[in-house]
Order: structure tokens, then C-alpha cells, then sequence
């Protein structure tokens, strides 16, 4: 299984019901893709407060590596991840990604 884990440093002035959207818009997507499950996203809540600006986060399983590049090459994901770079501080850099073979 891997694990795709996208974290996010918005910009100050995104609003909260503007990230529930596209957050919505990706676990809609994930329901709909063979090989992903598990869409769980939102605000970090860490008692640590130890998130240097990435606040926002998301999690998606994929049964396999070509499940996940077929979530990547989708139009809907390109599309709803271009709203993420938009509204992330630095455009790209505003965001880490990590997969992990789990």
C-alpha cells in the first residue's frame, strides 16, 4: 500500500471553507478512482504546534504505485491541485509530498 501525504502552508488570507472545498473535492476523487481509499484531510490540531506554517494536510492510501499515478495523471486532481498551489505561500514550495511504501 502507499501512502500519499500532502501537507500545505496556505496563504493567510485562504479561507477555511475555501480549503474544506477543494479538501472535498479530492476525497470525492478518491472515492471514485480503483485503488484509493482513506481520503482523511484538515487543519492540524497537533498539541505540539510544531507544523512551521503547514497547517493543512491530507492523506490518501493507494493499493499500488500505478493506482497512485493514475490519481496524478486524473484532470480532476491536476485541476484541484493547481487550486492547492494557488493558495499555498510560495506557489509549489508551499507543499511537501510524501509517499511511503507501507
Amino acid at each position: 500500500m502507499i501512502r500519499h501525504i500532502v501537507l500545505t502552508k496556505f496563504k493567510p488570507e485562504t479561507p477555511e471553507d475555501r480549503i474544506t472545498e477543494v479538501y472535498a473535492g479530492l476525497s470525492a476523487l478518491a472515492d471514485t478512482l480503483p485503488g484509493a481509499r482513506n481520503f482523511t484531510g484538515g487543519r492540524s490540531e497537533s498539541p505540539e504546534q510544531i507544523e512551521r506554517g503547514y497547517m493543512h494536510g491530507f492523506v490518501i492510501d493507494f493499493d499500488s504505485w500505478d493506482a497512485l499515478q493514475t490519481y496524478a495523471d486524473n484532470p480532476e486532481h491536476q485541476a484541484l491541485g493547481g487550486q492547492l498551489v494557488a493558495n499555498a505561500v510560495g506557489g509549489i514550495d508551499g507543499i511537501l509530498v510524501l509517499d511511503l511504501d507501507v
